[in-house]
């Protein structure tokens, strides 16, 4: 199999990325690991989590898969193997959500803490946050490529007219631009994406993620 270029990034990964979610949900910490090593002894190396995997199990609190993970690449000092994507602007409860600068570079930090690393391949706004201008969370982003904790941005759940917002600003502001969107789409789940956000991620060579492909 062949590897891809993302978008416009210098990441090369396989067609093929592993889900995060079930880490800390249908699967523990045993099976997870044995998840993982199947996965990258059989050659791929794109791994995609976010902070709020998986608060929505009873008795979790967020963070479980990025904390699996981190472990997991720590034990087996395989974190430069590996394409590595979170997301912030879930909610996280007591009011750590959004979008909004202040509170990514905190969301950045856990999430950081949780993977055991300094540095994350490609960090994705999750979802839209429609009450924090979009300059605010792209100059946020900026700051952290400049820090080098973060080397690529990426979208998901966002709607058209935003998406076209955000890449408009980068541009002319200068900020990391979205350079991957993540959306829903499988064979039943098409319309959404085809009918709007297809033709701007192709204008403007995104890399498309898609979750719940299968």
């Amino acid at each position: 199999m062949e590897k891809k270029q993302l978008g416009n990034t210098d990441l090369q990964v396989y067609p093929i990325a592993f889900g995060g979610n079930v880490f800390g949900w249908t699967l523990d910490e045993k099976k997870s690991f044995e998840i993982l090593n199947g996965f990258t002894n059989a050659g791929f190396n794109f791994i995609d989590t976010a902070d709020v995997y998986s608060r929505w199990v009873p008795g979790n609190e967020g963070g479980e898969s990025e904390k699996i993970i981190g472990k997991w690449m720590k034990e087996k000092k395989n974190r430069h193997d590996i394409i590595l994507t979170t997301k912030v602007g879930s909610d996280m409860g007591n009011g750590k959500k959004g979008l909004q600068k202040n509170y990514i570079f905190k969301a950045v930090e856990a999430s950081l803490k949780r993977l055991q690393t300094d540095y994350l391949d490609l960090y994705q706004t999750h979802f839209d946050d429609l009450d924090t201008p979009v300059e605010e969370t792209l100059e946020a982003y900026d700051t952290l490529v400049k820090q080098g904790k973060i080397r690529w941005i990426g979208a998901s759940n966002m709607s058209v007219d935003r998406l076209k917002e955000s890449l408009a600003i980068s541009a002319e502001k200068g900020f990391p631009s979205y350079e991957t969107f993540q959306p829903h789409y499988n064979l039943y789940e098409r319309e959404a994406f085809e009918n709007g956000l297809e033709p701007v991620c192709l204008g403007h060579s995104l890399g498309v993620i898609t979750y719940y492909s299968l």
